[in-house]
């Protein structure tokens, strides 16, 4: 478990985006942009360019503040960089070094299809945008560049983010052929996934980025939060319903070594990494995930299981109907409010009186602070709701039935499992190819533990939640039959089980990323990465 002593990240070290989500600090857009590396020295001299203008993990100062120690001020734009195993490779990282790597990033995503769920109906290779798909003659992923910017005051990305962009392209165009831009993303525009937070009227009134996906759930409401993560010792205080919990109430931040390399994970260990320390530490691993969701299948199967729930439970309205599905498939509210503190349409009401009248940092605490253990039949909320399998809490704690909260432990295995989630919508509704879904970034110490973990146990595996095989019933790999089932509180009425699941989200491409330190960008670029 972690230690009591403070942590003190070395922020300038690390790479921005892994402790903060740029998309929740003001950065509603992005554009990620794929290269080859076709001679070792030109990828290197292409990284040398860059790495002045990388992003660091420092603390960012008010506009027109003087930036203090370990402060810096707020980009308009940042840029961050990670490499795939094969890019590792091409810039001539040595051998000594490559294979201090795990397993699972040496495969890369594509070959790990049957762990993920990838060689299942729409989620197999085959339906990849053609940048992602391995073979066939294009050359592979090396190199990822990941753009966010910020909105001007006319609520349009700043003009800097066009003209990073035409650097970049300017860049690789110098290196003749050295290091190539690699084209094939669906969209708008083919050489490079262009990402955009979802825009409407927000609660003061006025058009701007929400924090909603295109299911119309409020996104990454929760998310780890472990030691040295934010200035002051925040996490203290922010780790309520984010970090680790004891089955008695009481909570702590995770482990830093969950999440960033070199540090004491959960287990009071170091784990094992790529030679020499200083070029795997303060670097982390992340899962590249384009993921499509079908809004038209989406939308026709809610309304039809609505129609059937609300006679079968005799609910007052299709509304309340169709919002109590989308609840219990996800385990909360479109707005967040947890099932376990609001069960039904009524007392979900009367929460969103509450949280009308709560300061952000309350209506933060109140949206994530909670536990399973008072609905341990999931009959608040099902045990195979989507964040019930994602972050499974106290569910999976082995003295559970201790008569008091006082005996219980709490879940090591699920303190092992957390994964960090960043990244932003991608496409809207009026798009004419269908374009829309989430780009997720799964940030952790060790892909195959971790998210891998999570991605087939208990997303797309029901066994650990009494539901055989039943997958997660919004982003899980559905089969023919699948379904969903609700249990009911009321002894008279029965269990509903919405059958006939779509797969609802399915994956468009992606890739397993090493995101290096600061330092290990350097050795990279000046080839002074030495094993011994």
């Amino acid at each position: 478990m972690s230690g009591s002593a403070p942590v003190c990240l070395e922020k300038g070290d690390i790479q921005g985006g892994i402790l903060r989500a740029y998309g929740k600090r003001g950065y509603p857009r992005g554009r990620f942009l794929l290269f080859h590396v076709a001679r070792a020295a030109a990828g290197r001299w292409f990284l040398e360019a860059l790495r002045p203008h990388v992003t660091p993990a420092l603390d960012w100062v008010d506009e027109g503040a003087a930036p203090g120690e370990g402060q810096m001020a707020r980009p308009e734009v940042t840029l961050n960089i990670a490499f795939t195993f094969r890019g590792l490779e091409a810039l001539e990282v040595p051998l000594r070094t490559l294979r201090g790597f795990p397993d699972a990033f040496m495969d890369g995503m594509a070959r790990r299809d049957a762990v993920l769920g990838d060689d299942v109906g729409p989620n197999r290779i085959a339906f990849w945008d053609p940048v992602w798909r391995p073979g066939e003659g294009r050359p592979a992923v090396h190199l990822l560049v990941m753009l966010n910017a910020r909105d001007d005051a006319a609520g349009r990305p700043v003009a800097r983010l066009g003209a990073m962009t035409d650097w970049l392209l300017r860049l690789a165009g110098e290196t003749d052929g050295g290091v190539r831009l690699l084209e094939g993303h669906r969209g708008a525009d083919p050489r490079w996934q262009a990402l955009s937070a979802l825009y409407g009227p927000r609660s003061d009134g006025r058009v701007g980025p929400l924090p909603t996906e295109h299911f119309g759930f409020n996104d990454a409401i929760g998310d780890p939060v472990f030691d040295g993560q934010y200035p002051g010792g925040e996490e203290r205080e922010k780790c309520r319903g984010q970090g680790a919990v004891d089955g008695a109430g009481n909570w702590r931040p995770l482990a830093t070594g969950e999440f960033i390399l070199g540090w004491p994970d959960e287990s009071q260990e170091v784990a094992g990494a790529p030679m020499p320390l200083d070029f795997s530490r303060n670097g982390s691993f992340f899962a590249y995930r384009k993921l499509h969701q079908d809004l038209e299948t989406w939308d026709w199967w809610i309304d039809s299981r609505a129609k059937m729930l609300a006679r079968a439970w005799g609910l007052s309205s299709l509304e309340e109907a169709r919002a109590t599905l989308k609840a219990k498939m996800a385990g909360r509210w479109e707005d967040g409010v947890p099932l376990v503190k609001a069960p039904t349409w009524p007392l979900w009401q009367a929460a969103r009186e509450r949280l009308a009248g709560m300061s952000r940092a309350e209506a933060t605490a109140y949206l994530t602070e909670f536990s399973y253990g008072g609905d341990r039949e999931g009959l608040a909320c099902p045990k195979t709701a989507h964040i019930r399998r994602a972050n499974t809490r106290d569910a999976l704690d082995p003295l559970w039935d201790a008569r008091t909260p006082a005996g219980r432990l709490g879940s090591a295995l699920n303190n092992r499992r957390r994964i960090l989630r960043r990244g932003l919508p991608y496409g809207g509704r009026d798009d004419p190819d269908g374009e829309h879904g989430i780009v997720l970034l799964a940030y952790c110490a060790d892909l195959f533990r971790q998210f891998e973990f999570v991605q087939q146990q208990w997303l797309n595996y029901g066994l650990d939640f009494d539901a055989g095989n039943d997958a997660c019933p919004i982003v899980g790999a559905h089969r023919e039959g699948a379904r969903f089932v609700i249990a009911s509180s009321d002894p008279d009425t029965p269990p509903f089980v919405a059958g006939g699941l779509r797969p609802f989200v399915t994956t468009r491409g992606g890739d397993y990323f090493f995101q290096p330190s600061m330092t290990a960008l350097r050795m990279i670029g000046q080839g002074l990465v030495d094993p011994t």
